[in-house]
């Protein structure tokens, strides 16, 4: 399988309409600066350069979210500069991520003559109320017509969601899965809600008016959102905002983060909590008291079944005084697993009981 690489070219807040409660481009993307046709050269030319496998898929991405709002000529700069790449077989594709009521048939037969192939929508919630708290500026119906029109035109659609946003409960956000997932996208994001610094959010923490997601919480919902896009075989491409110098530890003097379930290996907390959550639902099936479970999985998922900092063995040894004895096997397809007991409290009992005999 060929691997697959994202030039990601960010166009922070150009064009964009609404400046959303949450939203500073600039301090998620750590782009100062406006994009220009020659900036994003320099970026693809220094990219390519470094990708040193001949047979990688390359896909040129224009992310910030509001892609087909900023100036025509600007976007028209832009995907000429990408579409000679793939003319000159240096990439194959184009990705675009934009809002929802800004897409048309117009700008779709345009964005189809560029060979755009995926166009992500920011959507965040399927609640109206919650849009509009988070002055996003368009209705959920925006989303349902922009992911029908994509889809019509033969592009990939992605969607973009968040958790935690000011209003928003865990039941609004199981909604905005659901009504996604009558959407069909082929892809999803999920981004559990940071306070960054300079927005109206900030604003409304420092005034005690927002309060962010604990942690806890957010991986629990994150995780309940994964398993129904999963079970749908829709691909989830992000969970949690991508660690970088700005977006990091809210402690850390050059963090652009002020609060939120900030977690450098967010993705990860949230896998192995689904990961610890089948392992007890499959040992609460069987009718022993267990001791030691052998879990057999792709060699991909071993670290999230042992956890971050191995807090799933902890748990386990703590919660239920069950040791897991972790092996790797590339013939178990990723995701799945295999649970063998290799020892019960009756042995365990009956081991002690020998070695006391022996003494």
């Amino acid at each position: 399988m060929k691997h697959q690489y994202i030039i990601p070219i960010f166009v922070p807040h150009l064009g964009c309409p609404n400046d959303c409660i949450f939203c500073n481009q600039k301090s998620i993307s750590g782009q100062k600066k406006n994009m220009t046709k020659e900036k994003a050269k320099k970026i693809i030319d220094d990219y390519l350069e470094n990708i040193k496998d001949k047979e990688a898929q390359i896909e040129i991405a224009f992310f910030g979210g509001s892609f087909t709002a900023i100036e025509e000529k600007l976007q028209n700069e832009l995907l000429e500069l990408a579409y000679e790449y793939i003319k000159n077989e240096k990439a194959e594709s184009i990705r675009i991520s934009t809002r929802p009521d800004y897409i048309n048939k117009d700008i779709l037969k345009r964005l189809k003559r560029y060979k755009v192939k995926t166009i992500e929508l920011g959507v965040q919630s399927s609640n109206d109320y919650v849009l509009n708290r988070a002055n996003r500026g368009h209705a959920f119906v925006d989303v349902k017509k922009a992911s029908k029109l994509i889809r019509f035109y033969g592009f990939k659609l992605g969607h973009q969601m968040m958790v935690g946003l000011p209003e928003s409960t865990r039941i609004d956000e199981i909604n905005t899965a659901k009504a996604l997932i009558k959407l069909k996208p082929k892809m999803v994001r999920i981004y559990p809600v940071l306070v960054v610094k300079n927005t109206k959010l900030e604003e409304e923490y420092r005034q005690g008016i927002y309060e962010p997601l604990p942690l806890p919480q957010a991986i629990e919902t994150c995780k309940e959102l994964v398993r129904m896009f999963a079970d749908k075989n829709i691909d989830i491409i992000r969970v949690g905002l991508q660690n970088t110098q700005e977006i990091t530890d809210p402690n850390l003097e050059q963090s652009e983060v002020v609060a939120g379930p900030y977690h450098p290996a967010f993705r990860q907390l949230v896998e192995s909590a689904m990961w610890y959550d089948a392992i007890v639902g499959k040992i609460k099936k069987l009718n022993v008291k267990v001791k030691e479970v052998e879990v057999k999985v792709n060699p991909i998922d071993a670290n999230n079944v042992v956890g971050h900092k191995k807090e799933n063995i902890k748990k386990l040894k703590e919660y239920y005084n069950l040791d897991l004895i972790l092996k790797q096997d590339e013939s178990i397809k990723q995701g799945k697993s295999k649970i063998e007991v290799t020892k019960t409290f009756k042995d365990f009992a009956y081991e002690e009981k020998e070695l006391s005999k022996n003494k």
